[in-house]
């Protein structure tokens, strides 16, 4: 299930952080300003909401990494999440598979960095597009989602990595400023 929540400023920063765990308390300390603390803080109470929705898991999570790096629930190997946040809002998804999530604010298309990123035919798409702004989005949020799925760290060329996306389920929802995605294994193979 996918949770997201844009209400960043709508809470008492100090009344959150004795809510989530000592881990993630030390996390959002760690950054320098508030709009950071309070977006670590939003994702993993999201993550807590989500945990006790679909699973009935209400003590605050704490985080071990596979070899990869990626985080895994400490005690619950057989739940899997993913978290994400941008300035605009923060998201997450709980599933019994491995799934990735990504979100990101809409900002200003910037066809270098499109030519950067983006395989010759994903820009003709992106081009192509009523909203390139929107649609650059959506495609870089479908290639952030996949490398949280694999756990894998941005190596290579990610400009083509999106030519084999048959093999994995991607949903993408569109906020006013933002677009998420959902990425996950295809049940079909």
């Amino acid at each position: 299930m996918i949770y997201i929540d844009e209400h960043i400023d709508e809470f008492d920063l100090h009344e959150a952080l004795l809510t989530v765990s000592q881990q993630r308390r030390l996390l959002a300390l760690r950054y320098r300003n508030e709009r950071d603390r309070r977006l670590c803080v939003a994702a993993y109470r999201l993550l807590q909401r989500a945990l006790a929705t679909e699973y009935g898991i209400v003590e605050p999570p704490s985080f071990c990494y596979d070899s990869a790096g990626k985080p895994m629930l400490s005690g619950f190997p057989e739940v899997h999440f993913s978290m994400s946040h941008c300035r605009e809002a923060v998201a997450c998804v709980v599933s019994d598979t491995p799934v990735g999530i990504d979100i990101e604010a809409i900002d200003q298309y910037d066809p270098e960095v499109a030519a950067s990123v983006m395989s010759d035919s994903e820009i003709h798409l992106i081009m192509t597009s009523p909203r390139p702004d929107v649609a650059f989005v959506k495609l870089w949020t479908m290639k952030e989602c996949l490398y949280k799925l694999s756990g894998d760290n941005h190596h290579g060329d990610i400009s083509h990595m999106l030519d084999h996306k048959d093999i994995h389920e991607f949903n993408t929802i569109m906020g006013q400023r933002w677009v998420c995605t959902v990425c996950r294994r295809a049940r079909n193979l």
